[in-house]
C-alpha cells in the first residue's frame, strides 16, 4: 500500500545556536507587562528568574481533583 514506508521528519539542526538577545527587565514596557501579571513582588522576582533556593517548583497542567 503506498503511504506505509518510512517518514523521513525535519529533525532539529545541530548548526549554531542562537543567542538571545539582551533584555532590559526594568524598561517602561517591561514594567507595564509586570504589572499586570505578578501580584506582589516576591511573584515579581520569580518571574522575573530571581528564583530563592527553598521555592516549590511549579507544575502545568496540574489537576486540582
Amino acid at each position: 500500500m503506498p503511504g506505509k514506508g518510512k517518514r523521513k521528519g525535519r529533525g532539529k539542526s545541530h548548526g549554531k545556536k542562537q543567542k538571545k538577545p539582551e533584555v532590559d527587565i526594568l524598561s517602561p514596557a517591561a514594567m507595564l507587562n509586570l504589572y499586570y501579571i505578578a501580584h506582589n513582588v516576591a511573584d515579581c522576582l520569580h518571574l522575573r528568574g530571581f528564583r530563592w533556593p527553598g521555592a516549590t517548583k511549579s507544575k502545568k497542567g496540574k489537576n486540582k481533583t
